[in-house]
């Protein structure tokens, strides 16, 4: 407070007013840019149980299973791989590659487009949904392996053949999967298998191939 004196002799007194200083807002924490894969399975509400697979086993295993698909359908003559989309294509065009190296002859490769919707009136929960595509080549009488990363309950298999034989007749189809995890609700089985592993209904089977997800690893997951 301070005062003035006026004309007569008076004081007067003055008040300042002063305004206080206002505190400045936290600085906001700078994240890493890149999230590692703990990160992301937090956020998706699963925690990483086990690598179950590394990039070399999963090269070495589609080699394998090349070679078998080779062996037991005497060559390429004929033959025809149609992976399901997401991990279904790239793996199919892995094994494509992986068999002309070993019969020196081209296998054409296709893909089915499968999305899934969740029916609440269902109690069978996710529903495979096939998407109206082409699937690259004609599989009239040729023998077709349906390629997929992971068989669970069969389902996603049954609408594939349904959508594949809307495209054609094939001779033959078989199914080739990376990982088998068991509990089908359907007659279906694999004639190729990467690997059987036996999973709980609270675990996940997590493939990441580098065309899709830019990693190269199986995971076991737990809800």
């Amino acid at each position: 407070m301070r005062s003035r004196t006026e004309a007569g002799g008076k004081r007067i007194a003055q008040i300042s007013l002063t305004t206080p200083a206002l505190p400045l807002p936290p600085r906001p924490r700078m994240m890493h840019p890149f999230m590692n894969t703990k990160t992301s399975a937090l956020k998706s509400g699963l925690r990483e149980k086990a690598q179950l697979m590394s990039a070399s086993e999963i090269e070495r295993t589609l080699v394998r299973l090349a070679h078998e698909i080779a062996e037991k359908n005497g060559g390429v003559d004929g033959l025809g791989l149609v992976g399901i989309r997401r991990r279904g294509v790239p793996m199919a065009e892995r094994l494509g590659k992986f068999i002309e190296r070993v019969e020196r002859a081209s296998v054409p490769v296709g893909t089915l487009d499968i999305t899934f919707y969740r029916d609440d009136l269902s109690t069978l929960g996710p529903k495979p949904v096939v998407q109206k595509s082409a699937i690259g080549f004609d599989v009239e009488g040729k023998s077709i392996i349906l390629v997929d990363d992971v068989l669970f309950t069969g389902r996603t298999i049954r609408a594939a053949l349904d959508a594949l034989f809307s495209h054609g007749r094939p001779r033959r189809v078989q199914l080739c999967v990376l990982i088998d995890r068991g509990h089908r609700e359907l007659p279906i089985e694999a004639s190729f298998v990467g690997r059987l592993v036996q999973t709980t209904m609270n675990e996940v089977i997590e493939v990441k191939f580098t065309e899709v997800d830019n990693a190269e690893k199986v995971l076991l997951m737990e809800k």
